[in-house]
């Protein structure tokens, strides 16, 4: 690899100070020079390049998948054998998820609904099912709390917040962040676990005056959130869920979230889209 990017840069400086740079010797340079390559040979070291910017593109969060997933739609024909085998060669990985723990509290006196969604989560047009859902991240001074919501149809996060405190004021900005930028119809379903914070007097108003459905997993039941949970050990398996301070989560929450996930991370559930292009294609087709 190192060879390839002297060949490619010798035109702009020279070998000595390439060779000296990447610290191989010039001898072992220019004797590759005089040895034959196949083609083969030449062909992986092509493919390194782009599987390298792939895995760039990606955040370096991308696996074997998702990468060959790229390079397929960029128009290369490789198999995700060869794919697995230059990323093991060039020492490149993907990020693995952490298991996610989910704390829910469903002691509280209010009202809670019936669970409407039972574990479908597909949606046949945007907006029309949504699941909601907190976690916590840390900080050197303490927890902080995200709310997010997650449209079924894209998997878009169509709404999120950040709070250092996890009660219905953080569900509801993220639920407001939500209908701000969708503009929901009536009839929507919103899905969320039993938690006071979504079973509140105010939340459930604010519901209502959008003509949205409620659902709720049954108690004790974290499967029934499934793709909540699921995006959850996402975020924090690629971003991380240590945090120098209040200010830096959100920067970086956002640019995960706004500048990333939504616009450019391939979705498996989706057809290695991201969400933003899985919206534009089926508007496009409709």
């Amino acid at each position: 690899m190192k060879f390839c990017f002297i060949d490619a840069e010798k035109a702009s400086f020279s070998v000595a100070e390439m060779c000296e740079a990447l610290d191989v010797s010039r001898s072992g340079y220019y004797a590759r020079l005089k040895r034959p390559v196949s083609a083969r040979k030449r062909e992986d070291e092509r493919l390194k390049v782009l599987v390298h910017m792939a895995h760039r593109d990606g955040r370096r969060l991308y696996g074997r998948p998702k990468v060959h997933e790229a390079l397929k739609q960029s128009g290369e024909h490789i198999s995700a054998k060869r794919v697995g085998r230059l990323m093991r060669e060039e020492g490149l990985r993907g990020k693995v998820r952490r298991r996610f723990v989910v704390t829910t509290d469903s002691d509280h006196p209010h009202q809670v609904f019936e669970n409407k969604l039972k574990r479908d989560f597909t949606a046949e047009a945007p907006d029309q099912r949504w699941v909601c859902d907190t976690t916590y991240l840390r900080t050197p001074a303490g927890f902080l709390f995200l709310a997010a919501v997650l449209d079924l149809y894209s998997r878009a996060i169509v709404g999120w917040a950040l709070s250092t405190v996890n009660d219905r004021h953080l569900v509801i900005a993220a639920l407001e962040d939500a209908l701000a930028k969708r503009c929901p119809t009536p009839g929507l379903l919103h899905h969320s676990d039993r938690g006071c914070q979504y079973a509140s007097e105010a939340y459930q108003k604010l519901l209502s005056q959008h003509g949205i459905d409620c659902s709720m997993s049954r108690a004790g039941s974290c499967l029934d959130n499934a793709a909540m949970e699921s995006w959850f050990a996402t975020l924090k398996g690629e971003l991380g869920e240590d945090f120098e301070t209040l200010h830096e989560a959100k920067r970086q929450l956002f640019d995960y979230i706004e500048a990333f996930y939504n616009r450019k991370r391939l979705h498996s559930a989706i057809g290695y889209v991201s969400p933003a292009e899985f919206e534009r294609n089926a508007r496009a087709a409709a």
